[in-house]
C-alpha cells in the first residue's frame, strides 16, 4: 500500500521549506524502498523555488543515502539492508540513442528527475528531504560501506558532476587540471583530480581560500583578480573545470588551455555567455559543459571514491535548519557541503 511519510517541502514558489507529509507509492515489481538517512543540500535545489512549483508541496533533495527496507519480487540488483543511494534522476525513456549508450542523463526524451518531474504513474516526483523514497532498481546506486554515509551523500550529485569531465577527458598522470571555484563542487574536484594523478591548480577570485585549497591537496593556487595570473598560466592546462554558478571571463580562461584542452562548465551561469571564437580555434581548444553522471558512471565514481577514501567535507544540519542553510549557501558560508540528517524529520 502507498505510505505517508514526513518530509520538508515548499508550498509555494519563493516560499520557505517547512514540515509536510507526502505519499510514497507502493513497491512495484522492480522497485526498491529506501529509508533515507542523509540527503545533501545542493545549490541547484534552490533554483526550483524560483518558478511555479510542479507540485505543492514540493520536496527537494537529490543526494540521497539510505538503506533498502523492501524490494519488489523481480528486483535483482539490491537487497534489504543494503546501503544505497539516489542521485539526480530516477528514470529515463531507456529507448533513445543516448539511453541505449548508457548516458541516461542526456536522455533525448527527458530523464525523470528525483523531484519535480512527471513520473510514469502521472504523479510528480518528490525528493530526499523525506523519510523514505521508492525508486526503480536500475536508478539506485550501491554506496560502499567503507565510506562515511553522511559524507558520501554529496557524491551522488557533486561528486558525479566533477568526476564526469575527468573521465571524459581521460585525465591521469602528467595532466594539468585547473579548478575554478572552491566550494561544494570544487573541493571534490580537487580530490578526484589528485586521485587520478593530475597536477591540480585552484583558481579563485582572491587569496582567501588559498590555505584551504592546499590543505585539500591542490598543488598550486592563483587569484584570478590578480592581473598577472592569466599571463603567468597561459597555455598551461589540459582541462579546466569551472564550478562557479555565475559569470567568469570566458576568453581569459580559454587562454589558459594547452593544445587540445577543454574548459568545461559544471556550474550554471544563467546569463548569456559570449567569447571570441579565435580563442577556441587557436590551440584547438574546446568550450563545453557537463551534466551529472550517468548511472554507470556514478557507480564507477562511488567505487573510485571508496578505493581512494574520497568523501565531501560536510556540515550536518537538522530539518528545521534547511532555510538557514539555503541562505548560508547564497552567502558562500559553508565548508563545503550541508547534509541533512533525515532522522530529524521525525522531531
Amino acid at each position: 500500500m502507498p505510505t505517508t511519510v514526513r518530509a520538508y517541502g515548499a508550498l509555494e514558489a519563493h516560499g520557505p521549506i517547512q514540515p509536510v507529509t507526502i505519499v510514497r507509492r507502493d513497491v512495484g515489481p522492480h522497485d526498491v524502498q529506501i529509508a533515507i538517512r542523509y540527503c545533501g543540500i545542493c545549490h541547484s535545489d534552490m533554483n526550483f523555488l524560483d518558478n511555479d512549483l510542479a507540485a505543492s508541496p514540493l520536496v527537494l533533495g537529490h543526494e540521497i543515502v539510505g538503506e533498502v527496507t523492501a524490494t519488489g519480487d523481480q528486483v535483482t540488483k539490491h537487497a534489504v539492508g543494503d546501503r544505497v543511494g539516489i542521485g539526480c534522476m530516477v528514470d529515463s525513456c531507456r529507448e533513445c540513442a543516448n539511453c541505449l549508450r548508457g548516458e541516461e542523463q542526456y536522455c533525448l526524451n527527458g530523464h525523470t528527475l528525483v523531484f519535480s518531474s512527471p513520473d510514469r504513474d502521472g504523479t510528480i516526483t518528490q525528493g530526499g528531504y523525506s523519510q523514505q523514497i521508492v525508486a526503480n532498481e536500475d536508478f539506485v546506486l550501491s554506496v560502499p560501506t567503507t565510506l562515511d554515509a553522511a559524507a558520501a551523500a554529496p557524491l551522488l550529485c557533486a561528486g558525479a558532476t566533477v568526476y564526469a569531465p575527468l573521465k571524459d577527458w581521460n585525465i591521469g598522470e602528467g595532466n594539468e587540471v585547473a579548478i575554478v571555484g572552491l566550494g561544494g563542487l570544487g573541493h571534490l574536484a580537487i580530490k578526484f583530480a589528485k586521485a587520478k594523478g593530475a597536477r591540480v591548480t585552484v583558481l579563485s577570485r582572491s587569496d582567501r581560500k588559498r590555505d584551504d585549497a592546499l590543505a585539500l591537496g591542490a598543488d598550486a593556487y592563483y587569484a584570478t583578480a590578480d592581473p598577472d595570473t592569466f599571463a603567468a598560466l597561459e597555455n598551461t592546462f589540459d582541462l579546466i573545470i569551472n564550478t562557479v554558478s555565475g559569470s567568469i571571463d570566458v576568453d581569459a580562461h580559454l587562454s589558459l588551455l594547452a593544445l587540445g584542452g577543454a574548459l568545461v562548465n559544471a556550474g550554471i551561469d544563467r546569463e548569456p555567455v559570449t567569447f571570441n571564437m579565435y580563442n577556441v580555434i587557436r590551440n584547438r581548444r574546446s568550450y563545453t559543459g557537463t551534466h551529472f553522471g550517468s548511472i554507470r558512471e556514478t557507480q564507477e565514481m562511488l567505487d573510485f571514491a571508496a578505493a581512494h577514501n574520497i568523501t565531501a567535507q560536510i556540515e550536518m544540519i537538522a530539518a528545521n535548519q534547511i532555510n538557514e542553510a539555503y541562505q548560508r549557501i547564497l552567502e558562500a558560508d559553508v565548508r563545503y557541503r550541508f547534509v541533512l540528517d533525515n532522522a530529524t524529520l521525525a522531531d
